[in-house]
């Protein structure tokens, strides 16, 4: 599970880098289907996945180290839930920024709190396995 999440946060990571590039480059040459006001919203949307989709990926890659150190942290709803989360939210802030209707994002954008309930479901996951107390000689000289 641990190398699972280390490959999807640095993928992730590399795929987001590579979009704030897009995103700087379309400033850089002005490119009017996002930098006219009638494309705020489309601008907003698609820095706000650029933005999440980063910290996500750094989030896979630091449970994947939080599993490598404490084992009991791994659990099959926490790597679901983040995984999820790294797929509905970036993607819902980028899909809804696709298609502007009147200054509002697309319907694809309700994929964001759906997104936000399976990331606070893994957090809540992992938190918990942390607060249960060390079970193996290993782990009790890890906490100190």
């Amino acid at each position: 599970m641990m190398i699972r999440h280390l490959r999807i946060g640095y993928w992730s990571l590399a795929l987001f880098v590579t979009l704030g590039l897009a995103l700087e480059a379309m400033h850089a040459f002005k490119v009017a289907a996002y930098l006219d006001v009638a494309s705020e919203t489309r601008r907003l949307m698609w820095r706000l996945a650029h933005a999440h989709g980063t910290l996500l990926g750094l989030l896979h890659v630091a449970y994947g180290l939080t599993v490598r150190a404490v084992p009991r942290a791994a659990h099959p709803i926490a790597s679901s839930g983040l995984t999820a989360a790294l797929l509905l939210i970036p993607g819902g802030f980028f899909a809804g920024g696709m298609f502007i209707h009147g200054g509002d994002p697309s319907i694809a954008v309700v994929a964001v709190p759906v997104g936000f309930v399976a990331l606070l479901v893994a957090l809540v996951t992992v938190a918990r396995s942390l607060s249960v107390p060390a079970e193996s000689a290993s782990e009790k000289e890890a906490d100190s």
